[in-house]
């Protein structure tokens, strides 16, 4: 029986990114299309308002990346805030991806900003600082495709750091079996990273943009964290008896 995954998209592409990658929805949908648990994917652009009916059953809400800040004060993302704190409070299973990674820390109490580290682009490494029965494949250090200036700074008081550096400490995290999140990108690709960090060039600096067009000379565990996250809403934890 497939997983039944809701992915709550968080933002639109600029329009000529649209015709190759659809949305980040759709970028999601085809990164978990190849990894080997059985999953279908409904999106849902929160951005447009458009949310599941209350009859529609899921197995895990996916939180997208988004330009928007996660500690904005956009209407959409306080209403994205209440409608997630309300799949939390009923058990729900809850992914996040880099403005969702932020959103979910700073939802359940702790908290996101600006970094003072500055852009965070290309590719990145981090080390694994917890292993868990659903992190499988195993990896030694993980790798991910990044594009953020905000990040978490105060994790949830019950959250576990699965990966950290030392630009950006809580760059993975769990809470019990019910919370996963990522400020890495597992649904971009080399060619999408490129295209960010192009329209970006000037607003970054020479220095930040040629150290990250030199980094996507690397590979990445996009279909590792991908793996992972399939396997975390599938896990069922063991009940002692």
């Amino acid at each position: 029986m497939s997983l039944r995954i809701c992915i709550l998209e968080t933002d639109i592409l600029r329009p000529e990114f649209v015709d190759q990658y659809q949305g980040y929805g759709q970028m999601f949908v085809r990164l978990f299309s190849s990894q080997p648990i059985a999953a279908e994917f409904t999106v849902f652009n929160v951005m447009q308002g458009e949310y599941p009916a209350d009859d529609q059953v899921f197995d895990a809400y996916l939180v997208t990346g988004s330009k928007a800040d996660s500690f904005g004060a956009d209407p959409w993302i306080q209403t994205l805030k209440s409608y997630l704190l309300t799949r939390y409070e009923r058990g729900d299973k809850l992914l996040g991806v880099c403005f969702g990674h932020q959103l979910l820390a700073l939802l359940l109490g702790g908290k996101s900003e600006r970094a003072t580290q500055g852009w965070g682009v290309g590719t990145h490494q981090y080390t694994l600082a917890a292993r868990a029965p659903w992190m499988t494949p195993v990896v030694e250090e993980l790798t991910l495709l990044i594009s953020h200036q905000d990040q978490v700074t105060a994790l949830p008081e019950n959250a576990t750091v699965i990966a950290s550096s030392d630009f950006c400490p809580f760059a993975a995290y769990h809470i019990n079996d019910q919370v996963l999140c990522f400020q890495g990108h597992p649904e971009f690709i080399h060619d999408y990273s490129r295209a960010l960090l192009d329209l970006r060039q000037e607003h970054l600096g020479e220095q930040i943009y040629n150290t990250g067009i030199a980094s996507l000379e690397q590979g990445h565990h996009g279909q590792t964290v991908a793996e992972w996250m399939m396997r975390f809403v599938a896990h069922k934890p063991q009940v002692s008896a």
